[in-house]
């Protein structure tokens, strides 16, 4: 008897209908377009196996179709680990392995038979599982990733000048924090350790910036935390400058700041994709 093919499989908490194209978790339908979803059925169907990003293109694409391969597979797995909540440094589901491609590492159980009957509230989707310190809760936006990273390099040359100022006009800074009643020794030591680490920071995402270091967005990753913290310590500096300025325009412009470091983030992820 010949052996009924697989028309569902279920791994986790998660189960693919080949049938339909549909992914669910828990029985509720996940967004998920074709090509990803593709890619998923490409894995499930050899657990275990790596699967060569040559295999995927020619699964995806046909073999007279001019596409930029590289961004587009890599732009359809991160939608993939977005809807499965998973990481790309530590997976639960697809590991990545550089230059060679991908390997599901979950249990994977291969359903036949009749799908389970799904809720009738189908249009509801199930909240992506977000994985730190990737960005999974959210689809980039879709940009070329030449302006990505010509934006992403104007924030890190922004930087370079803002901590070269405030180094140069230490004193001035020094007195009128102290004149705003702080202690004027702790933002002298504040200003001159934070910001010569942020030089040191920020010269080198600008020269991997220039030479379009390919790793730039998964060492960003990585670097982020710090980068957070640096960037808001540095975002209370515009109330240095309220008398020139206004209090409202500070409170704007120390706003931004904070908001800073997130945008740089995506614009790294959206320059240099992790899989590469």
């Amino acid at each position: 008897m010949a052996e009924t093919p697989s028309t569902r499989y279920k791994f986790g908490l998660f189960e693919a209908n080949l049938e339909s194209g549909e992914l669910f978790r828990e029985g509720r339908k996940l967004r998920m377009q074709e090509q990803p979803f593709q890619v998923l059925v490409a894995l499930l169907e050899k657990p275990g196996e790596v699967i060569t990003r040559e295999e995927l293109r020619q699964r995806l694409w046909a073999t007279d179709t001019f596409v930029d391969f590289d961004h587009s597979l890599n732009t359809a797995i991160n939608k993939l680990r977005d809807a499965l909540g998973d990481g790309a440094n530590n997976p639960r589901f697809i590991e990545t392995l550089p230059r060679r491609g991908y390997r599901f590492i979950a249990p994977v159980q291969a359903l036949t038979g009749e799908a389970p009957t799904q809720p009738t509230t189908s249009s509801i989707e199930a909240a992506p599982v977000v994985a730190t310190p990737q960005i999974t809760g959210a689809e980039l936006p879709k940009a070329h990733p030449q302006i990505a990273r010509l934006l992403f390099g104007l924030f890190q040359l922004m930087y370079l000048v803002f901590y070269a100022v405030a180094l140069w006009r230490l004193e001035e800074i020094v007195w009128r924090a102290s004149y705003a009643g702080v202690s004027g020794t702790v933002v002298l030591v504040l200003v001159l350790v934070t910001g010569v680490v942020g030089i040191a920071l920020r010269l080198y995402t600008l020269n991997a910036t220039l030479f379009n270091y390919r790793h730039l967005g998964c060492n960003f990753q990585r670097l982020f935390p710090f980068v957070l913290v640096l960037d808001v310590i540095w975002a209370i500096s515009p109330f240095l400058l309220t008398h020139l300025i206004g209090i409202g325009l500070s409170f704007a412009a120390c706003a931004a700041l904070v908001y800073s470091p997130f945008a740089q983030r995506v614009l790294a992820l959206m320059a240099y994709p992790p899989e590469k």
